[in-house]
């Protein structure tokens, strides 16, 4: 119980990871590269799957109640940290060492920063948004925090959630599709928010204004301060943040959908409409996002409440394994689509 709670420091690894590369120098600087599609997966295997709760609610104590949150909120200054550290040394590396740190500082702020803004954009109370948000202005992505909550968790799995994949539908055609359309979607949803308490679009107060200008805002100062290389960095590994999101999108709900009823509604999100994943590392390096079936299901339950849903459908690996299947289309239908023909043929038969 000790190991399976002490676990989840494992994402601060990645900070470290990318400091050692610095250091060795180089090629050297893609080392956060290895240690999260090679060696990850290896240690999913190792380690094998965990089925239990990690700390069920009201069991764990205030003490572990605020370790769990502390590693979140620790998460901030730490990310921040990274990245100052990144656009400052910036403009000294070589090319290659260039390249290998913009990618190594997208998989630190989108690996680990988006997880947490996710766990914390869903809890209560004006300290977890604040924090959460940072997170997301970070790699400009704070439109996900409006989508995500009042878009996606209503509509997941049905033709209109942006962030669900359609069966056969390949990682390549999924990214710019849900980009523009969680854009659309945010967008849509602060219209009628600003609507509903007689504000008008063009105001202060749109958040999706706030989302477009910060980020151009950074980049220009970036590049006026520091020039060039860190402005460059900002936009890389933003980019390589949201793709990485997009990626676990990508894979939480492929092809799964929800029936329509005589009403017209769809039926109750359930624990079959998203895919779970209980390998014991990567749940440690995710905050138990891969059990995402209870997250759905539960979307208050904190991350170390969550459990593994054994009737859901079930990834044959963890989340840093099954993105480098979705980078290869027919590798990916061929490992994924039988698992879908099988759901369907259980959801069909549960009718």
């Amino acid at each position: 119980m000790l190991l399976r709670r002490l676990g989840f420091v494992m994402p601060l690894l990645l900070p470290l990871v990318l400091l050692l590369g610095w250091r060795l120098g180089g090629a050297w600087n893609f080392l956060t590269v290895g240690y999260a599609f090679l060696f990850a997966p290896l240690a999913d295997g190792l380690a094998g799957v965990d089925t239990d709760t990690v700390a069920p609610p009201r069991s764990a104590g205030r003490g572990w109640a605020a370790f769990f949150d502390a590693l979140l909120y620790a998460w901030l200054p730490i990310e921040f940290g990274v990245l100052a550290f990144a656009l400052g040394v910036v403009g000294s590396a070589s090319p290659l060492a260039r390249a290998g740190l913009m990618v190594s500082t997208g998989l630190v702020t989108g690996g680990v920063g988006i997880v947490v803004a996710h766990e914390l954009g869903h809890r209560q109370g004006r300290l977890p948004r604040v924090v959460a948000a940072l997170l997301l202005y970070m790699v400009g992505y704070y439109h996900f925090y409006i989508e995500h909550n009042q878009g996606h968790h209503s509509r997941v799995a049905t033709e209109e959630d942006p962030a669900t994949a359609r069966a056969g539908e390949s990682f390549w055609r999924f990214l710019p599709r849900t980009v523009a359309q969680g854009l659309a979607s945010a967008w849509h949803i602060e219209r009628r928010r600003l609507s509903a308490a007689g504000r008008p679009v063009l105001t202060w107060r749109n958040r999706m204004l706030w989302a477009g200008a910060v980020p151009v805002a950074v980049v220009v100062l970036l590049y006026a301060a520091l020039g060039a290389p860190a402005a460059a960095l900002y936009l890389v590994q933003a980019i390589v943040a949201v793709s990485l999101l997009e990626a676990v999108n990508y894979i939480e709900h492929y092809g799964l959908t929800r029936r329509r009823l005589a009403d017209g509604r769809y039926e109750k999100v359930g624990m079959q409409h998203s895919w779970n994943a209980s390998q014991r590392y990567s749940n440690w390096l995710t905050f138990n996002l891969q059990r995402h079936s209870h997250h759905h299901v539960q979307v208050t339950r904190r991350y170390q409440e969550l459990e593994h849903a054994a009737g859901a459908p079930q990834l044959p690996t963890g989340y840093s394994a099954m993105m480098i299947l979705a980078l290869v289309p027919p590798l990916w239908r061929r490992v994924m689509d039988p698992r879908l023909d099988a759901w369907r043929r259980e959801h069909a038969a549960g009718a």
